[in-house]
């Protein structure tokens, strides 16, 4: 078991090659997408991908001005066929701009293919909160994607309902913390309302509640068709790290990859055939590949007690149900 551990570890720091890129991947014409965090690192090149696969593809950002500059990039880097692009507004973090976000996309679709829950925020200054005072990255990597993603979910069953099975797709973003930090517990339910001072810890939490929330909609909408699955992007050169000291980024630049690469991953999630409904709720590695062999402690927390798990998981939903239920 212990070997079997190190080779895990291991593959997260060098993962086998891709086996789903922009060279081998299926024309999505018809297809409509949603990432968020679209106009930068691994979000802005798996917007790129799809695009230049034909994808309906919509960016969210804050900044429209960003948007648009991201967007004349890409298309400069498509000499073949093209897509569409278009941007959705909204502030993860500030759950007020959520729902007039979907609101905006609706006006415009009347389908979603694949959500791809990207964009996220890692160690911000201590004491950084949200407009609603929740934990910066609490509120970015999971509260602000819940909301957005269940405002959205009528529209991925509708789309699920004349769509091949398991086609339609929410992807969620943890990390390379998962497997090497997360407490035993998974989360310390306690430090939801009362975060610590250690960003790190606090971002580990977001990460693996990334997970649990993944699970829980596979629970909620699998039997709808709306396959939910969460991944590990991988170790990237991104604006991830913007907020770290500027000696970590280049202590670790070794180990870092080009943002594609992530969007690789994300990529496999999204639109691999090798998933099926069965896999819902799992958990995918770099750059693209099932989990084998996923902490038990974490499956343990995952499972409601009922089930014989801890119920860790439930606690932490009934938060986020509870945080924004009033912006629904």
């Amino acid at each position: 078991m212990g070997a079997i551990k190190m080779g895990i570890t291991y593959s997260l720091f060098f993962p086998p090659t891709p086996t789903l890129t922009e060279d081998n991947l299926l024309s999505q014409q018809g297809r409509v997408f949603i990432v968020t965090g679209g106009t930068s690192g691994i979000g802005f090149e798996l917007c790129r991908i799809l695009y230049h696969a034909q994808g309906t593809v919509y960016l969210t950002g804050r900044s429209e001005e960003s948007a648009r500059a991201s967007n004349s990039r890409i298309e400069a880097l498509s000499t073949a066929a093209r897509g569409k692009l278009d941007f959705l507004e909204i502030s993860l973090d500030d759950l007020s701009t959520i729902k007039p976000a979907v609101t905006r996309f609706l006006e415009k679709e009347d389908r979603l293919d694949v959500l791809f829950n990207n964009a996220g925020v890692s160690n911000p200054p201590v004491g950084s909160v949200s407009p609603q005072g929740h934990e910066l990255q609490l509120a970015t990597n999971c509260l602000g994607p819940y909301l957005f993603t269940q405002l959205l979910l009528p529209t991925l069953i509708s789309t699920a309902n004349k769509s091949p099975t398991g086609s339609v797709r929410v992807v969620w973003t943890g990390s390379i913390v998962v497997d090497l930090s997360a407490p035993t517990s998974g989360i310390d339910i306690s430090d939801l309302s009362h975060p610590p001072k250690d960003q790190q810890k606090n971002y580990t939490t977001s990460k693996t509640g990334n997970w649990f929330l993944a699970d829980d909609l596979a629970r909620q909408a699998g039997s709808d068709g709306v396959l939910s699955i969460c991944q590990n992007p991988g170790n990237l050169k991104s604006l991830l790290t913007r907020h770290m000291p500027r000696i970590v980024p280049l202590l670790v630049s070794p180990l870092l990859y080009h943002a594609k690469f992530g969007a690789y991953t994300e990529l496999w999630s999204g639109l691999s055939p090798e998933l099926t409904m069965e896999d819902g709720g799992k958990f995918v590695l770099p750059w693209g590949r099932l989990h084998p062999n996923s902490r038990e402690d974490l499956l343990t927390a995952i499972k409601s007690k009922e089930e014989g798990g801890t119920g860790v998981a439930e606690e932490f939903l009934w938060f986020c149900k509870r945080e924004t239920g009033a912006f629904k």
